[in-house]
């Protein structure tokens, strides 16, 4: 739930103008949706319920390959209403700032395999955006799922966090190979033979995902041609003696100390005594 800025003025009557302006949960559309009876429309006026729902700045409508017609609305310089608890106990000040941002509520038509689309709302921590900002920003959000993605497959099928590296240099460099191994198996997708598991579904020709193409990587060995030089056989180094013991002792590194929090402020100043 957010709020907007409030009046810019104070009351007729003097004193200082409110913080915090009217909620807009977003569980509840008569906050942000105007409600029956509410509203009516005159010739050359627009008549509102004072403190009945909160006007967005910015609407967009885009029309969309995969999911029909999207509508973005926008509400500018909404802020959530901050407490004295969690990340913001041990605040100097007495007074919170209000950080101020652009809530988006994103609808679109449809969804693939016929699935009942509901709203998304976003959120972004710039304000007086324009139309083309928050285009950009819902696309830019639903890309990041692709990321997510591609973060599981370097994790889970290709060992991304497998090896257990003690120094930084050494997670770099594995890091790098993971990403070249990313790279060929993009570069073989239109070679790769779809071999699918009996409960996934065909995929379209030249659209196999990674890990698909992993699986008939093996077979195109024979055919591939290999620019390096066929190895030379060589014999395994001495090492270290049987029986001796390993004296340069691993580097560790400290992980930190987690304390759990207090969950108000009169206990957080009990704690401190």
């Amino acid at each position: 739930m957010l709020r907007d800025p409030g009046p810019a003025r104070s009351a007729p009557k003097g004193g200082r103008p409110r913080r915090h302006g009217g909620a807009l949960p977003c569980a509840k559309p008569g906050t942000w949706h105007p409600a029956p009876g509410t509203w009516h429309l005159a010739p050359g006026t627009w008549h509102l319920a004072p403190g009945t729902w909160h006007l967005p700045e910015v609407t967009t409508a885009t029309n969309t390959t995969r999911y029909g017609n999207a509508e973005a609305t926008a509400w500018d310089r909404m802020h959530p209403r901050l407490a004295h608890r969690g990340p913001w106990l041990e605040h100097a000040e007495e007074e919170l700032p209000i950080l101020h941002s652009t809530l988006i509520r994103l609808k679109v038509e449809r969804l693939p395999d016929d699935r009942d689309p509901k709203p998304v709302w976003l959120w972004c921590s710039a304000t007086a955006a324009t139309g083309a900002d928050v285009d950009r920003w819902w696309q830019s959000s639903l890309r990041r799922f692709d990321l997510e993605h591609t973060f599981r497959l370097m994790k889970q099928t290709l060992g991304w966090s497998a090896p257990k590296i003690r120094h930084a240099d050494s997670a770099d460099l594995w890091t790098w190979l993971i990403i070249a191994a990313h790279t060929q198996l993009r570069l073989a997708r239109p070679l790769a033979e779809d071999l699918r598991r009996p409960w996934e579904r065909p995929a379209e020709p030249r659209r196999l995902t990674p890990a698909r193409v992993r699986r008939g990587l093996r077979n195109l060995r024979a055919t591939a041609t290999c620019p390096a030089a066929a190895p030379k056989p060589s014999r395994l180094g001495p090492g270290r003696p049987a029986g001796s013991k390993n004296r340069q002792r691993a580097k560790r590194h400290d992980v930190g100390k987690t304390v759990k929090r207090a969950e108000s402020i009169k206990e957080h100043q009990t704690r401190r005594g």
